[in-house]
């Protein structure tokens, strides 16, 4: 090095290597990854009908209950007369509206334990079938701050090019924008990020009215944390290390934090009216793209629990 050149520090270097090995990786695995999307969407279509949403259509939808400062020619009088409070008679939405799809690509979502594949795959994988599906039913996708909303036929290919040539990629909670109120979001993430912290931007990015999605992806190793002895655990965010003598003693305590952990987020989205799922990679993708789409058709409210109680353990660890 030339006298007078200023020198990189030795971690800021390290950084820099990291990411573009992670870059290089994840560009490198998009064709396989659009693939496998395209193989569950379709796997996944068979059966479907297109998505029923409220709005200027001729059939019948569903009833819901009549908000104050609605006009009072919307409540339909015969089906109140039945109930002790008003309600509307909504109809099928048949335009096109967008569907936003956030995908979790942080340092958090490269683990795995053995035999499973990283969390981000199964992230991307979920995000380019969900949208194969939508545009193929008429709606647009797009991804908040790496592509504007599209209903292009190569819609998988059109958001792995958007991810491998953002100039950073997506952080452990999703981007605050605008969604329009008819929008709909699809978050994609482990969601270990503090429970307060995650309920802030889910309520921001609600506050225009748009409806959402939260699934919740985690290893299965997340789930029954199955340490013990002398462990070195490694929070992935920051590059924290802590070892623990006889980590098999922390799993109690893992449970509850945990529990709290999530409830505390389902709590938050069940106010909004958000649906909130958790996904294990050992489970098939195409289980949870199937229970996605329907919900999203259903108008998104219920909340999915784990099955066996929703025990998790993370390599960042519940907040």
């Amino acid at each position: 090095m030339s006298a007078g050149q200023p020198q990189v520090p030795d971690a800021a270097h390290r950084s820099v290597e990291q990411a573009a090995l992670a870059a290089a990786d994840l560009a490198a695995a998009m064709p396989r990854l659009v693939l496998e999307a395209r193989r569950i969407a379709l796997t996944v279509q068979h059966g479907l009908h297109g998505r029923r949403r409220a709005g200027s259509g001729e059939n019948f939808w569903q009833y819901r209950r009549f908000i104050d400062g609605e006009p009072a020619n919307r409540v339909d009088w015969r089906r109140s007369a039945r109930d002790d409070h008003l309600y509307v008679r909504e109809r099928e939405w048949e335009a096109a509206h967008t569907v936003w799809i956030w995908p979790d690509l942080s340092p958090s979502m490269d683990y795995a334990s053995r035999g499973q594949a990283p969390k981000r795959e199964r992230a991307l994988i979920i995000a380019f079938a969900l949208a194969e599906l939508l545009v193929k039913g008429g709606e647009r996708v797009g991804m908040p701050e790496m592509m504007r909303p599209s209903a292009n036929r190569r819609i998988a290919e059109r958001m792995a090019e958007s991810v491998v040539l953002a100039p950073r990629l997506p952080a452990s909670l999703p981007p605050p924008f605008a969604p329009s109120p008819l929008s709909e979001i699809v978050l994609l993430g482990d969601f270990w990020s503090p429970a307060s912290e995650v309920a802030e931007r889910i309520e921001l990015l609600a506050a225009s009215g748009a409806q959402g999605h939260l699934v919740q992806i985690v290893d299965p190793a997340e789930e029954t944390f199955p340490f013990s002895g002398r462990i070195e655990f490694r929070e992935p965010e920051s590059g924290d290390r802590l070892t623990v003598g006889r980590a098999e003693s922390w799993r109690a305590d893992y449970d509850l934090k945990l529990v709290e952990h999530r409830a505390r987020i389902r709590a938050a989205a069940e106010r909004l009216g958000w649906s909130f799922t958790v996904h294990r990679t050992d489970r098939p993708a195409s289980e949870l793209l199937l229970a996605l789409h329907m919900r999203m058709g259903a108008g998104g409210t219920a909340s999915a629990a784990p099955k066996g109680g929703g025990r998790a353990f993370v390599s960042r660890g519940p907040a």
